[in-house]
């Protein structure tokens, strides 16, 4: 209530054109006061000059009225202006264009504080006082401000609503209950909004569970990012020092190598300087004594020739030229021959590495919805298309390789490779030279009788005939024998006979992680040849081989091809 004393306090001393408080306050003959320059403005306004009005009441005055300062009023406006008292509410006490108006005000609306669901009317918080002290508005239900309030109203008979028809799904009013809604299944609103509001407190319930589960899953995204960013900064940390030691160690032995050759340099460079030294010093001794015999030569005198002769030095030792070996300029190229061996052989190491490594990181995977499902259509699989190519150093010695080392031959004859510890000695096998890891899909062209598609791990045995090197006869590598008309597949030594449309191209794909490995038919559809799942311990490498289940019946001219996929 001294609230509301205040707010009345307030438009009293207001000017209703300016709407603040009193400022040079003129009262006109009607009474209402008005600040001067408001009055004044107002006025010059006026379209007809003779006749002048009260912008509140309406009433006109003839001639225009004298003005003069209310001197009470304006220190009274003082007065209320030390006590800090607002002359008219603030401007977000107004109603705005999104706000809901209270009915009641007449000048500038002020914004409702609560809306009356009986009233259907929405009242300011002056206008609002009666609901609270009048006993029969006591009983009304107030609600928060409310646009909606003509909704509450039957548009047909203009009667509250307060049934609802199950049976339409509506609210009505008591006379559509009489009328087209008669022998409808009809509640009271109130009942209806009961039922309702217990399915709202179930749905409530599951989303606050949902809320809580997906919180949940965040915190564990959150930890996951946490784990992730660590061992992600931790891996380039240690890849960093690694990386680092062997460009250390790269520098020691570019150094070694430097010192070495220098120091030879310089070794070689003072024998041959030492030697050159003798040499011109002999040159030397040699001209001094040409030069007296010659001087000799010219003497007359016979006996003084004679006399003479016998007192000449012998001569030093010679030193012989073929005691000179003179190298070829190609001292130190066997040494530029070496370095450039061990750069070549680390950059194959780097490169079937590499695959790996980049493979491996892009395996990353720890989404809570689990891996990506494994491809349908061909289109899907050359999205994990690998360029792989085949090693010289593991091809079994009567297989002749491409120039881009991707399609294998049989010859009839043993080929000039040179010995290695990867090459197979026995079985008619090659390998890829890229190491396989996560998704992998690559394509294999067959030429005459077959060949046999594999995948290995690297540690699969080479030397020998025994099954240990055999593509399939050994739990290290799985194979699928393409021959003639026949599929065949083997694994540790046992064999599944395949059934499907026999095809010059057979498509393999490779989910390392899921440990999946399927071999395709490829024509104009992709054919399901079979399927492994298992788990890889280890990267895979791709082989071809032509050893059959009948053994050697493979001819010359069989080949395999590893496609170039686009």
């Amino acid at each position: 209530m001294a609230q509301t004393g205040v707010q009345l306090d307030r438009e009293a001393f207001s000017c209703s054109i300016c709407l603040d408080l009193l400022k040079d306050p003129v009262t006109v003959p009607c009474g209402h006061s008005y600040c001067m320059n408001c009055i004044k403005s107002h006025w010059d306004k006026e379209e007809k000059k003779t006749i002048y009005s009260c912008p509140q009441c309406r009433q006109t005055f003839t001639p225009r009225p004298v003005l003069r300062k209310n001197t009470m009023l304006a220190d009274l406006v003082e007065e209320l202006k030390k006590t800090g008292l607002q002359a008219a509410p603030a401007d977000h006490c107004y109603a705005g264009p999104e706000d809901v108006a209270c009915d009641v005000c007449t000048e500038r609306k002020l914004k409702a504080c609560k809306s009356c669901l009986q009233c259907l009317a929405s009242y300011c918080e002056k206008h609002l006082q009666p609901h609270f002290e009048a006993a029969p508005l006591k009983k009304h239900k107030l609600v928060e401000p409310s646009k909606k309030l003509q909704e509450n109203v039957c548009s047909r008979h203009n009667e509250e609503m307060k049934v609802f028809c199950r049976t339409d799904q509506q609210s009505i009013c008591l006379l559509c209950l009489m009328d087209e809604h008669k022998g409808h299944d009809t509640v009271s609103a109130a009942a209806e909004r009961s039922e309702k509001q217990r399915e709202l407190e179930v749905s409530r319930q599951n989303i606050q569970q949902r809320i809580q589960d997906r919180e949940k899953d965040v915190k564990l995204l959150q930890q996951e990012m946490e784990a992730i960013n660590g061992s992600a900064d931790k891996t380039v940390g240690n890849s960093e020092k690694i990386f680092t030691e062997l460009i250390r160690l790269m520098e020691k032995r570019r150094s070694d190598v430097k010192q070495q050759v220098r120091s030879q340099q310089q070794a070689e460079v003072s024998r041959v300087r030492a030697l050159q030294e003798k040499l011109e010093q002999e040159i030397t001794e040699l001209k001094r004594r040409d030069a007296e015999l010659e001087k000799l030569s010219h003497t007359e005198d016979h006996n003084q020739f004679l006399h003479d002769y016998p007192s000449l030095s012998p001569l030093s030792e010679s030193t012989h030229s073929s005691s000179i070996k003179i190298c070829p300029l190609r001292s130190f190229e066997d040494v530029t021959a070496a370095v450039s061996e061990v750069r070549d052989k680390l950059q194959d190491v780097l490169r079937e590495k590499w695959t790996n490594i980049s493979q491996t990181v892009t395996e990353v995977d720890v989404l809570l919805s689990g891996p990506e499902p494994e491809p349908k259509t061909r289109a899907e699989f050359l999205k994990y298309s690998c360029d792989i190519t085949l090693d010289p150093n593991t091809a079994y010695t009567q297989l002749l390789l491409s120039d881009e080392n991707r399609q294998v031959t049989v010859m009839s004859k043993h080929q000039s490779y040179s010995s290695h510890p990867d090459r197979f000695t026995y079985w008619c096998q090659v390998l890829s030279k890229e190491s396989l890891m996560g998704r992998c899909y690559w394509e294999v062209k067959l030429g005459g009788k077959g060949a046999c598609v594999a995948v290995t791990y690297k540690n699969i045995s080479r030397a020998g005939g025994s099954y240990e090197c055999w593509f399939g006869r050994n739990d290290k590598s799985w194979v699928l024998d393409c021959y003639n008309n026949s599929y065949n597949f083997c694994y540790n030594n046992v064999t599944t006979r395949v059934s499907g449309p026999r095809s010059s191209r057979v498509g393999v794909y490779l989910d390392h992680r899921a440990g999946i490995l399927s071999f395709y038919s490829i024509s104009e559809t992709m054919t399901l040849l079979h399927r492994v799942q298992t788990t890889f311990t280890q990267p895979l490498h791709a082989g071809l081989g032509f050893n059959w289940f009948n053994w050697f019946n493979w001819s010359p001219g069989d080949s395999a091809e590893l496609c170039k996929l686009k």
